[in-house]
């Protein structure tokens, strides 16, 4: 039986990750891990499972998922999640601050930016490695150099662009924070108190062949007087067209005079036994519309024998 270990690497020092052999069905699959300071090989049983493990650490190391990778989505999900994960686990990091600061001016060029300045340079930015050699190529006329985050998002970087006779030439510069200030990655080491003073040590290195990347600000050269501000008119409800009513008033006296409503009676007329209709109730006394409808008829039956004019009677 064979004793098990267990090493810790550190995936931040990651440089590359290469299959020694091609793919072989049913043989074990052995990956050369190159760090900054050692190469370390790692053997997957599986042959199936090492392009996940594969992915898995690609993903761990540079915070992003490959694009050439052949898994399934279920294995995409899963590096998704690992993903997520690790950007919580980072995200209690002090982030690194995005203010840029205008450059204090001098009279020599070896004091371009002021040594006792401990903020961040004007030329950060907070984008990546292809970002940033994207940004100096397109715009030459700019500068040269550029200060960003690392990718492990505690340290940072210098992405310069340096002109070549035989053509542009990109380089990046990792810059470690400690306690005591940053020091610049080099065959030999440099320790700085401040970012600016990191900017100046490549500034004099490269005898100010190369300068800091900053972005030109535009300033208008005219004031111009703002237009007056319109007030609109308040509005306006629309209201009904009626005509006027004409009121007047009745003088004294003039106020007709009101009837009491007749009521109906419940007895027998005298002739025929009969009721007064309802309708006829403001009509003469039954009596005489008695006589005189008898006095009609009689008057009627003359015109017809005599050929006389009917004559209605008048009532004395």
């Amino acid at each position: 039986m064979h004793d098990t270990y267990s090493e810790k690497l550190d995936l931040q020092m990651l440089k590359s990750m290469a299959m020694d052999a091609p793919y072989q069905k049913n043989r074990s699959t052995i990956y050369t891990l190159t760090l900054s300071n050692e190469e370390v090989q790692l053997k997957v049983d599986n042959p199936n499972t090492g392009e996940e493990w594969r992915g898995f650490i690609m993903t761990v190391a540079t915070r992003e998922i490959p694009s050439k990778l052949q898994l399934l989505p279920g294995q995409i999900l899963r590096l998704e999640e690992v993903l997520s994960e690790e950007q919580k686990r980072l995200a209690p990091c002090s982030p690194l601050p995005t203010t840029t600061y205008p450059i204090h001016p001098s009279s020599s060029p070896g004091n371009t930016y002021d040594n006792t300045f401990s903020g961040i340079p004007p030329c950060f930015f907070p984008v990546s490695r292809q970002k940033a050699e994207k940004m100096l190529k397109e715009n030459t006329e700019y500068g040269n150099i550029i200060l960003r985050p690392s990718t492990d998002n505690t340290n940072y970087a210098i992405t310069l662009r340096q002109d070549n006779p035989s053509g542009p030439v990109m380089k990046s510069y990792k810059v470690l924070s400690i306690d005591t200030g940053f020091v610049i990655e080099l065959n030999s080491p440099v320790t700085v108190p401040s970012l600016a003073a990191v900017l100046d040590h490549f500034l004099i290195e490269t005898e100010f062949r190369l300068q800091p990347y900053l972005v030109p600000q535009t300033y208008d050269t005219c004031i111009e007087l703002p237009p007056v501000k319109s007030t609109l008119p308040p509005k306006t409800v629309p209201r009904a067209r009626v005509a006027p009513m004409i009121h007047t008033q009745s003088p004294a006296g003039d106020t007709p005079p009101s009837y009491p409503i007749p009521l109906i009676p419940t007895k027998a007329t005298e002739a025929g036994n009969e009721y007064q209709d309802a309708d006829d109730i403001s009509g003469p006394e039954p009596k005489d519309l008695h006589q005189e409808l008898r006095i009609a008829l009689q008057r009627r039956k003359e015109q017809i024998y005599t050929g006389t004019p009917f004559l209605r009677p008048t009532q004395k």
